[in-house]
């Protein structure tokens, strides 16, 4: 801002330099302005409406993927996965209150109504594992290893020749003592291994909890969570199913009804950003408008600043529209940003344009010396701070592509902007009422107030003139202090970590987090985390899955990069046909036992459900069931190339160390034959973006550094000025 220190005794206004061309051009330009206002303000007004009817097209993206370019691998993997497979995003309907079986009947009568919407709304639909439940049950057998039937076929065998000769009063067996016990209904539930799992977690077969107030409905929809659209239009029609069947019946009118999974997430995410951006760009304008009219105490400078600084940032978002098409989260703040900025350089012409006219100047001759006085050192600053935003163009990372051009050309714009509007703006205002251009030392002390401000640089301007070489050593000695603090904290790795801090406030976000808590403890961590693999051909299912465990087995402890690598292939166990005669002769067992009284009404009614059916036949993958399939399902139908990755289990998401190993461990795998299978999704893809971001730091410093100075030495063109601007 320009010093109201030497008032007193005004220096000559008329600067010493030669204008130059585009100063020459600017002083021709003035004396248009200040005759013909009004036609300058009505081609600026045209130009600006333009502007903002672009600019309102602007839409914002706010998924991880639009910050890195669409040449990075993750992002081609996630495009590739999201076009192959039918559910991409997961959508968790959470149905609490105190009725058990108003919550399941709520339940079983959604699903099948939510899964008549279709895709690409709904892929699939489900409040239990039923089906995956049923059809495993009976083959329970089936997943346990040969020599584990056969031991408990013996083990059976000893025991029912035991009970035969009790029974006789004979020991066939001749043994002196009896059989151990079998505790058959545990021995059978063991045999399913990991799938007895679907039985103990859900024992009725619901996603419900254990005290049984809240019952989940997991929805799975091919709309990826950062495309709002779709997600809304999803969870709009999701909804209005909710409240219909909700309205089918008395007992359901007390359920309360919830929303989690990531599209709801992407969503909320979306929805806080953009409510951010309104908040954050009206208290910036706010709050740069109130420091302006302090220091004026003029409402007409006001008004003239704020014009002018909205229409460069209308201009910068109309070509944004025309050039990018769309902000992402790193952009949609660069409102604030702008009008903070850009306004510098209209606050520097309207102090030079105030000094001329408080000195007796008209107001077409004040114009022409704001322009001949403030052209030159604006325009450095604009393109220097230009220079600073368009330095982040040498990043891969795409927000900071974004960042540098509308940063870049923003401040290029609103500097624009206040020579061709500025002057025309405070023109009319004098036409409509003159300046007052009294002096301010013969008014009242409330009149000088008003026409003079608030004096921000009188104590700087006192000090530096008292103390100067004072000032510059405890300057000098407070940036080696600061250096040494700085290097400190760069080299402790100052990078945050913990995700949950990055997030919108979790106190606002209160509910959503507790749902999503209620969710995982219900259908569990790899339901809501787990990150999926898409091979081109089944026969690198296999070979991927081994590379991946072998991968993870040679983590050190405590180190381990996933849980468990999942395929369709889980549910479809080997050795089938010489499984059979053993399990067939199991069963042939169990039902004499039964028959003979041997397992009594209450043990039979738990084991029943394990016994196999004496058509039991071996079954591949394309005879699971269809809600069992899903997952590993693509949308033209094929079954078996997902391949899903399930998160360490102690290990948080939320924690960017773990996740950039997670990501490590499956982003690229070779297989012994040389292929290399790529993997994608959000743990990729946030880790890609971090490391981008600190790889491209260092550049970007480099490159803003020296593009500045370049600046600051062309305008100059003096050493030692240069040499002090580029010090401070």
């Amino acid at each position: 801002m320009a010093s109201r220190a030497d008032e007193h005794h005004p220096p000559s206004l008329e600067p010493p330099q030669r204008d130059g061309i585009l100063g020459g051009w600017l002083v021709r330009l003035g004396s248009v302005q200040a005759q013909r206002p009004f036609i300058v303000l009505l081609l600026g007004a045209l130009l600006t409406v333009v502007g903002a009817l672009l600019a309102l097209r602007l839409e914002l993206r706010t998924g991880l993927d639009q910050l890195l370019p669409e040449s990075q691998p993750s992002v081609q993997e996630l495009r590739r996965v999201a076009e192959r497979t039918a559910s991409v995003s997961n959508l968790f309907i959470v149905l609490e209150g105190d009725g058990t079986s108003a919550l399941r009947q709520f339940g079983d009568a959604l699903v099948p109504k939510l899964k008549e919407l279709g895709p690409p709304w709904v892929g699939s639909s489900a409040d239990g594992v039923h089906e995956a439940r049923a059809f495993l049950e009976k083959r329970a057998g089936l997943f346990a290893p040969l020599e584990t039937l056969e031991e408990l076929r013996d083990d059976l065998q000893a025991r029912w020749d035991h009970e035969v000769s009790k029974k006789l009063g004979t020991n066939l067996l001749d043994e002196a003592e009896e059989p151990e016990p079998i505790a058959v209904e545990e021995r059978l539930r063991e045999l399913a291994g990991d799938k007895a799992d679907l039985v103990e977690r859900y024992p009725d077969g619901y996603y419900q909890s254990k005290d049984g107030k809240a019952l989940v409905v997991a929805v799975r929809t091919a709309i990826p969570a950062g495309e709002l659209d779709g997600a809304k239009e999803a969870m709009a029609r999701v909804e209005s199913v909710v409240r219909e069947v909700q309205a089918t019946a008395r007992q359901f009118e007390g359920v309360r009804v919830g929303y989690a999974g990531d599209l709801v997430t992407g969503m909320e995410e979306y929805d806080a950003v953009k409510e951010d951006l309104l908040h954050v760009g009206a208290l910036g304008l706010g709050l740069v408008l109130g420091a302006v009219f302090l220091y004026y105490l003029r409402v007409r400078t006001l008004l003239a600043l704020g014009i002018v600084v909205g229409v460069g940032t209308i201009w910068t978002f109309g070509l944004t529209e025309l050039v990018i098409g769309h902000l992402n989260v790193a952009t949609g703040f660069l409102v604030s940003i702008l009008v903070g900025n850009g306004i510098n350089f209209s606050i520097i012409y309207m102090a030079r344009y105030l000094e001329a006219r408080r000195s007796g100047a008209s107001c077409p001759e004040a114009i022409r010396i704001a322009h001949r006085g403030t052209w030159l050192p604006t325009l450095t600053a604009a393109s220097a701070a230009g220079a600073a935003y368009g330095s982040l163009v040498v990043t891969d990372f795409r927000g900071f592509k974004h960042f540098a051009l509308i940063g870049g050309v923003g401040m290029l714009l609103c500097w624009l902007a206040t020579y061709l509007l500025l002057p025309s703006v405070l023109a009319a205002l004098e036409k409509i009422r003159p300046f007052e251009n009294g002096q301010p030392e013969k008014a009242g002390r409330l009149r000088q107030l008003l026409q003079r401000g608030i004096r921000y640089d009188a104590p700087f301007v006192f000090l530096i003139r008292r103390f100067p070489r004072a000032i510059v050593i405890a300057c000098l000695g407070l940036t080696a202090v600061s250096s040494v603090f700085v290097a400190r904290y760069v080299a402790s790795d100052p990078m945050e970590y913990d995700m949950k801090r990055i997030r919108n406030d979790v106190r606002a976000r209160a509910e959503r987090m507790r749902l999503s808590r209620l969710v995982s403890d219900i259908v569990g961590q790899a339901t809501n985390d787990g990150m999926a693999i898409v091979v081109d051909r089944l026969d690198q299912v296999r070979p991927l899955v081994e590379a991946l465990e072998a991968r993870r087995d040679q983590a050190p402890a405590g180190e381990k990069p996933f849980e468990s690598v999942h395929t369709i292939y889980d549910f479809v166990p080997e050795e089938q046909e010489a499984k059979l005669p053993v399990i067939g002769e199991i069963r042939d067992l169990v039902l004499k036992a039964r028959e003979r009284g041997v397992i009594d009404d209450e043990t039979w009614a738990k084991l029943e459900a394990y016994i196999p059916p004496a058509d039991l036949a071996p079954f591949g993958i394309a005879d699971l069931p269809e809600d069992m399939a899903r997952p590993f399902t693509e949308r033209d139908g094929s079954r078996g190339r997902i391949v899903f990755i399930k998160p360490t289990q102690g290990e948080s998401v939320e924690d960017a160390k773990y996740l950039m190993r997670w990501a490590d461990s499956f982003r690229e795998t070779t297989l012994p034959n040389g292929e290399v299978v790529i993997g994608s999704g959000r743990a990729v893809i946030y880790a890609d973006m971090l490391k981008t971001v600190v790889r491209d730091a260092p550049k970007a410093i480099v490159f803003s550094l020296g593009a500045t100075a370049l600046v600051v030495f062309l305008a100059f063109r003096d050493r030692k000025r240069a040499l002090a601007v580029l010090g401070a």
